[in-house]
């Protein structure tokens, strides 16, 4: 077995903690060759696309990425901004963000607040998973609680990030203390978080006739294997609703972003828009708590194209809400869930005179033998 090379180790340091917060990627340009290596990564993840890979291959390179780059990449020139994709600009700014709330957080429990270091990463392209791992190793992080930033658990986007640290771990020598954060879809922060920036939104441009809560899609069949994605969106779904205080009536829930043939989680977002536009309703809002930062399914899929199936269909205005993105009660509630997740392992590191009276019991012990 070889292991990658790590810092030597040395016994005086003190070990910190660290945190990475993960989203699920982006091109680095928006022209068809970035786009097409950004898909061949991650329509390659076996976790995204379950069709067997005997028969998936030979159609992900000999028509996907053949045809599909080129379309993806004008979509992504739409929404494309001077500092880059809206994604990528987002996550930078919310691992910012996080690590100085978490820094004023630390010094308050009487740690320094460089105690915990925080990177960010993307399952597919750059900053990758295991180049931030390798950075908080070398950190000195001993200790490293992974936070996926999808709310609802979905195997083929957490149970991805999970794939994707246990490949690191087989290449350290040192392997660190790990957690993951699973799920956070019912998170009483994160759910506040929601309806704030809502009705931030509401203060700003009034309330609308309706409200449609759009989740990413994915296939049904997952939920007949075990996938509880469909039952957290729900949830989430709920309590958002009831924290706005809205009626049933008021809001749907729909899934976006169906990619194939066959039969996704239902409704589909677009049906839905279409079928409100045919009622005539003079203002339809639409938010996705699942994506907590702004991107292509947001910005384009959304608001262009949900825009063009909502007015095309006799529908009035339209808003799309802004994710959550470096909304301060996001930032606030994502560092409580760090911090609760953290738990037991925020201990303080020893003063100067702790490791002194410890080396010097140490040298006692040795003499005595």
């Amino acid at each position: 077995m070889t292991y990658r090379a790590e810092p030597p180790f040395t016994h005086d340091r003190i070990p910190r903690l660290g945190v990475v917060i993960v989203n699920l990627g982006t091109p680095t340009a928006a022209t068809p060759s970035a786009v097409r290596r950004y898909l061949a990564e991650f329509l390659a993840d076996r976790r995204v696309v379950e069709i067997p890979r005997v028969a998936w291959r030979p159609l992900l390179h000999g028509l996907v990425l053949r045809t599909r780059p080129a379309k993806s990449a004008a979509r992504y020139a739409a929404i494309w901004t001077k500092d880059g994709s809206p994604l990528a600009v987002h996550t930078h700014k919310q691992r910012v963000l996080l690590s100085g709330y978490l820094g004023q957080r630390l010094k308050t429990l009487g740690l320094p607040a460089d105690h915990a270091l925080v990177e960010h990463a993307m399952r597919y392209g750059e900053p990758s998973i295991g180049g931030a791992l390798g950075r908080l190793g070398a950190g000195g992080c001993d200790r490293i609680l992974v936070v996926p930033l999808y709310p609802q658990y979905a195997a083929s986007t957490t149970g991805s990030v999970a794939d994707a640290v246990s490949r690191w771990i087989v290449g350290a020598r040192r392997v660190p203390g790990v957690r993951i954060i699973d799920t956070f879809h019912d998170d009483p922060g994160y759910i506040q978080a929601l309806a704030t920036a809502i009705n931030d939104y509401w203060t700003r441009h009034a309330r609308p006739e309706h409200l449609v809560l759009s989740f990413h899609g994915v296939p049904r069949r997952t939920l007949d294997h075990g996938d509880p994605y469909h039952c957290f969106c729900h949830k989430t779904a709920r309590l958002l609703a009831r924290e706005l205080g809205l009626e049933s009536s008021q809001w749907t829930i729909a899934f976006q972003s169906r990619f194939g043939r066959g039969r996704w989680l239902t409704p589909y977002t677009s049906a839905t828009l279409a079928e409100l536009g045919r009622r005539k309703l003079r203002r339809v809002d639409v938010f996705a708590p699942g994506f907590v930062a702004d991107c292509l399914e947001t910005l384009e899929e959304l608001g262009i194209e949900g825009k063009r199936q909502f007015q095309s269909a006799g529908g009035g205005d339209y808003h799309v809400i802004p994710c959550l993105n470096e909304h301060a009660r996001w930032i606030n509630a994502l560092a409580d869930l760090v911090l609760a997740n953290l738990g037991g392992w925020l201990q303080p590191p020893p003063g100067r005179d702790e490791r002194e009276a410890s080396q010097l019991r140490a040298k006692a012990l040795g003499a005595a033998r």
